[in-house]
């Protein structure tokens, strides 16, 4: 029986690394040479404040994110696209400076929204009745730090919206990015209310902060806590643990096997 084959050509002995396989694009968080480069991962988790107990620290891997699209997106996605820029004309804005980039990635589509017009996008989405997006499920945040040699300085944390049209029947996402410096942005509680807690956790784990949220305050960590255990950056940490009599060190006390 012949081995494992890279993108269906001859077997793959010698263990090629589908990341530079650009059949390999549908595998999760696999892009080839495409994309927009944020960083240079080193290790498994890419962590930097403790030992690697991965025993993968040699690995050394380009991260990517997709890059805008171009029309036509395909599917619904297109109608969702005109019907959103032409009620941002009708309200006397240019789309252009409201969306900084559509991404068509995964057969999901994200608009990149300037955070000053998050309030009225959202609410455009909502209220519009060719869209009606009246269901947002929550907010997400993500972190990426150090990245100035790589990606645009100021978009180090990112809020991520995912909302469904129930009238539709469709699924979009919006993304918000932000500065570690200065990680304000709107809070759309006003237009949709199940987001409270949602961007309550987002400011407790990320950091990020709400502006206008009606009561930002922890909503898993106590409140005196320091830090953002979520971002990126947050010192890896923890207790020793006693099982069956042996002494588990906390992982920033582990060694390192890079």
């Amino acid at each position: 029986m012949s081995g494992p084959t890279a993108g269906g050509g001859e077997p793959n002995a010698g263990g090629v690394n589908p990341d530079k396989d650009l059949n390999a694009q549908n595998l999760p968080g696999q892009r080839g040479e495409h994309g927009e480069a944020i960083r240079v991962q080193r290790g498994m988790f890419g962590a930097r404040n403790g030992g690697d107990t991965s025993g993968y620290g040699g690995l050394v891997r380009t991260v990517r994110l997709p890059g805008e699209a171009t029309r036509p997106y395909g599917g619904y996605f297109d109608e969702v696209a005109d019907e959103l820029e032409g009620a941002l004309e009708e309200q006397g804005l240019l789309p252009e400076s409201v969306i900084e980039k559509t991404v068509v990635d995964r057969g999901e589509l994200t608009f990149h929204i300037a955070r000053e017009h998050l309030p009225r996008v959202a609410r455009t989405l909502r209220d519009d009745p060719a869209l009606r997006f009246e269901l947002c499920t929550g907010v997400s945040g993500v972190h990426f730090p150090g990245t100035a040699s790589l990606h645009d300085v100021g978009r180090e944390l990112h809020a991520v919206y995912h909302l469904r049209s129930i009238t539709h029947n469709r699924l979009i996402r919006l993304e918000v990015s932000v500065p570690d410096s200065d990680p304000h942005l709107p809070s759309i509680v006003d237009v949709y209310p199940t987001n409270d807690w949602h961007e309550r956790e987002a400011y407790d784990f990320f950091g990020l902060v709400f502006d206008g949220h009606p009561a930002l305050t922890r909503i898993m960590m106590p409140d005196d806590w320091q830090g953002f255990p979520q971002r990126k950056d947050y010192p890896l940490g923890g207790i020793p643990v006693e099982y069956k009599g042996a002494r588990i060190p906390a992982p920033d006390e582990r060694r390192s096997y890079s």
